[in-house]
């Protein structure tokens, strides 16, 4: 058996390899990586199905990596290892899981035992593996009280990458007036809007700006995300035939 561990801090991937040998015995090969980037081409050259995968690395970011190990092998069995239980990161993941693949998502605050425990769930016996804090998140960013839809989010993403409204309803196929009722839902959910009492204080605030910066402290978006969505919006905004940012 093969394990490949993706992680940028050199101590982290001690720990790690020690982690796997101890819980896997079966294991005879562990290779590692520094980066997300490197990450992608030992899966390719080993053809290494079972990964250990750090969310927050540079240049390229687990998820982008993962999403690549996927595309080319869906079969992959992959347990992400983070400080972080955010929702930015709970999306992000759920948008590239291929049906029916093992997954895990534990954190670093974890204990040795639980750590073995999910290399030995995900990776001899198939199964996903969430911490209950995780899976908390999972469960409200799937429509939960107080969570977002999708699309709501998809906006949330799109004013903290500065788009304009008009901008926003021609990237997601909306019209205006659907961005501007997603926008005025995201206020309410986030707590920013204020309704005007007469004594002006709805003008303290610039909503959008307020908006992303909530979410921000709330780990509703993150780094992680935002350097995705600059990319996919790269792509978009290339296809859209735009050669500059709006």
């Amino acid at each position: 058996m093969k394990v490949l561990i993706v992680e940028d801090d050199p101590l982290h991937r001690t720990y790690l390899g020690e982690a796997v040998r101890a819980a896997l015995p079966e294991c005879d090969i562990v290779l590692e990586a520094g980066d997300g980037a490197t990450g992608e081409k030992l899966a390719r050259e080993h053809a290494s199905d079972r990964v250990v995968m750090d969310l927050q690395m540079s240049p390229r970011n687990g998820i982008e990596a993962a999403r690549t190990i996927w595309r080319e092998r869906p079969d992959t069995r992959i347990l992400f290892w983070s400080n972080y239980a955010d929702e930015a990161n709970v999306r992000g993941i759920s948008r590239i899981v291929p049906a029916g693949a093992a997954y895990g998502y534990v954190l670093k605050s974890a204990s040795d035992e639980r750590l073995r425990l999910a290399l030995r769930s995900i990776f001899i016996e198939d199964q996903c593996v969430i911490d209950r804090e995780v899976r908390g998140l999972q469960q409200k960013s799937t429509g939960g009280a107080g969570g977002f839809t999708d699309s709501e989010y998809e906006v949330l993403i799109d004013i903290a990458l500065g788009l304009t409204d008009r901008t926003i309803a021609r990237r997601r196929n909306l019209s205006l007036r659907s961005v501007q009722n997603r926008l005025q839902q995201l206020y309410e959910k986030l707590g920013v809007y204020q309704p005007d009492d007469g004594a002006g204080t709805q003008a303290r605030f610039n909503l959008r700006s307020r908006a992303v910066t909530v979410s921000l402290l709330r780990k509703l978006v993150n780094h992680t995300a935002l350097e995705r969505a600059e990319i996919e919006l790269a792509r978009w905004l290339e296809k859209d035939g735009h050669g500059r940012r709006p």
